[in-house]
């Protein structure tokens, strides 16, 4: 797939121990945007932070959470991030789910990348 130019960023933020159906919700996430062929999927922990409960959450030792920050970021075409936004209606029940338009620079694959080596020589 080659994505280049204006895109769109979706950004989910939820708690490391959301289930969806008894599995991390993260992980079906993960999997629908893939099953949806999207362009890619990064699940990001967080070290720190606090959303709409105001109850922190922290990996410090002293008050050490098992519920800690996550941030599922996803980017792709405007249509299908968009598109994309009614499984994330069913999935996620409590959150923050973000969107930004991004200007994507380079989108390069193991595949490709290898691609153009051979083209070069």
């Amino acid at each position: 797939m080659r994505l280049h130019g204006t895109a769109c960023r979706v950004t989910i933020f939820i708690g490391e121990t959301d289930q969806y159906h008894h599995k991390p919700l993260y992980t079906e996430i993960v999997h629908r945007a893939h099953q949806r062929g999207l362009a890619g999927a990064s699940v990001f922990r967080g070290i720190e932070g606090f959303g709409a409960s105001s109850h922190i959450h922290t990996s410090r030792i002293l008050s050490l959470s098992d519920d800690l920050p996550l941030a599922i970021v996803i980017v792709d075409a405007e249509d299908k991030i968009v598109e994309f936004l009614l499984e994330l209606d069913e999935l996620v029940d409590e959150g923050l789910v973000i969107l930004d338009p991004v200007e994507v620079y380079r989108y390069v694959g193991r595949d490709q990348k290898r691609d153009e080596k051979k083209a070069k020589r």
